[in-house]
């Protein structure tokens, strides 16, 4: 679905390329590709429904959207994980036109659904419920309801259940409107235990302000550095200020100087699973505590006129970050 959506976990490559013991590690991608494509064809073309389906998810994580929903529209009445890949394609448009009320059929089919095949999807199908109806695609938007939604997705906070839609929670309870930052906390510490990178960057900053939780900055700073080496760029940009305000400031000038380069925000945000919004928050604070470096001659050799471009760089991609900062550094307190 959507930004922030939950996708089929399953995965392919795996399944093709165990067996091959003796193949060689640098064989080319395409030819194992192709390799794969004629073994599930032949094993489809016999009646085997789970190489059905993942014949139409090698095409799908091919990128081969087309001969993907090709490929599950023929299973989907038999299986529902062709099904929940659908949902996700009509919601994304991947290889056809959007239609929201396909896809939020097909999610609310799985949700509804008490086959124990149906176990392993419906966590995923109940995220993807409450996504649509916190952005009101072909359903009336509704906080209550994606809340409602989420919580049977995050199941408690099982580690088998929807990660995402444990992870959506500590947001959810993190918005203006619907704040509870004990609630919050508790969600982000849950996926996170489980895994979630995004929720690691967010414990970090709670843990830093003191937000949902007594203000710890050693666990801030384990957390933020811990998330920033898996690549969350958020947690980098509060990893930036942390060195910053601690006066350490030429490892706050190497961080945000790296932060700099990032060009591709829509890119770091698939290959981290992270929302783009976060990806631009945190390059946002990278640049303007560069720039800031840069200004007064701190880790790094004075430049003022490069100081500018970087806080306007910053100003541009959140201008509510930058002002956020700009008030601190007129308080005093950067």
């Amino acid at each position: 679905m959507k930004q922030g959506s939950e996708s089929q976990p399953h995965t392919v490559t795996a399944v093709y390329v165990k067996g091959r013991t003796d193949c060689d590690e640098k064989s080319d991608h395409a030819d194992l590709v192709k390799e794969a494509e004629k073994l599930l064809e032949s094993r489809a073309h016999d009646g085997d429904q789970q190489a059905s389906f993942l014949l139409g998810q090698l095409y799908f994580e091919e990128g081969c959207y087309e001969e993907a929903l090709q490929q599950f529209e023929k299973i989907k009445e038999k299986d529902l994980n062709a099904l929940y890949q659908l949902g996700v394609m009509y919601y994304d448009g991947l290889g056809t036109e959007e239609d929201h009320k396909k896809a939020v059929d097909y999610m609310n089919k799985i949700a509804k659904c008490d086959t124990p095949k149906a176990q392993t999807i419906k966590h995923a199908a109940l995220y993807n419920l409450g996504r649509a109806h916190l952005e009101g695609y072909s359903v009336k938007h509704s906080d209550a309801e994606a809340e409602r939604l989420w919580l049977l997705a995050a199941d408690d906070g099982n580690p088998k259940a929807s990660i995402k839609a444990q992870c959506a929670l500590g947001m959810f309870y993190s918005r203006p409107h619907t704040m509870d930052l004990k609630k919050a906390f508790f969600w982000h510490s849950e996926a996170c235990g489980n895994g979630s990178l995004e929720s690691q960057g967010a414990l970090g900053v709670m843990y830093l302000k003191g937000h949902g939780i007594r203000k710890d900055t050693l666990s801030a700073f384990l957390c933020l550095k811990e998330a920033a080496e898996r690549g969350n760029v958020y947690a980098q940009g509060h990893l930036v200020s942390y060195y910053y305000n601690n006066k350490l400031y030429s490892r706050a000038t190497e961080i945000a100087k790296r932060i700099s380069k990032y060009d591709d925000i829509p890119a770091i945000a698939r290959t981290t699973d992270c929302l783009p919004h976060y990806v631009k928050q945190g390059i946002a604070i990278a640049l303007f505590y560069y720039a800031r470096c840069l200004h007064l001659g701190l880790g790094v050799q004075q430049n003022k006129e490069e100081a500018m471009q970087f806080y306007s760089k910053a100003c541009c991609l959140d201008t509510d970050i930058f002002a956020e900062l700009q008030d601190e550094v007129i308080s005093g307190k950067i």
